[in-house]
């Protein structure tokens, strides 16, 4: 009986002392501080465009970054904005643009000189389109040029 007294006053301990530690409150474990991941740059908006060279037919696809520009033709096609709506709205893609015409200059070897007042005449560098243009909507805005058309096909992100 002595014995299963000391049995019985040893598990009271024992379990005493279980009950006090999970009591005690335990101090923080330090944990590792989260590593910061690079945040990918923002996606920058595209605006692509279709041209067609009314001489020879050409259609060509350009795709242009906003803040940068691309050459068609004699054109300079600069893209200073390009918006599209999100899907839950109607579908609409719209750009900014300014286009700059660099026309060839003509020479005078062995030609007459043509008077300033001729239309033919190539003019130095003139804005021919700066505006909205719209994909839905390209004969609301439209760049007119004798040789060249440009309109909006899409806004995308690169």
């Amino acid at each position: 009986m002595l014995r299963s007294l000391m049995v019985l006053a040893g598990l009271a301990l024992v379990s005493s002392a279980t009950l006090a530690q999970q009591a005690a409150p335990r101090p923080p474990v330090a944990q590792p501080a989260p590593v910061p991941q690079p945040t990918p740059p923002p996606a920058k908006p595209v605006a692509v465009l279709q041209g067609l060279d009314k001489v020879t037919a050409r259609v060509s696809k350009l795709t242009i970054p906003v803040g940068q520009s691309a050459n068609f033709g004699s054109l300079t096609i600069n893209v200073d904005a390009c918006i599209k709506r999100p899907p839950e709205e109607p579908p609409e893609s719209s750009a900014f643009l300014r286009i700059i015409d660099h026309p060839p200059q003509p020479t005078t070897q062995g030609k007459a000189v043509p008077s300033p007042s001729d239309p033919f005449v190539a003019a130095p560098d003139r804005v021919v389109f700066s505006g909205w243009m719209f994909a839905s909507s390209p004969a609301l805005h439209p760049l007119e040029h004798p040789v060249f058309d440009v309109i909006v096909l899409d806004c995308r992100t690169s």
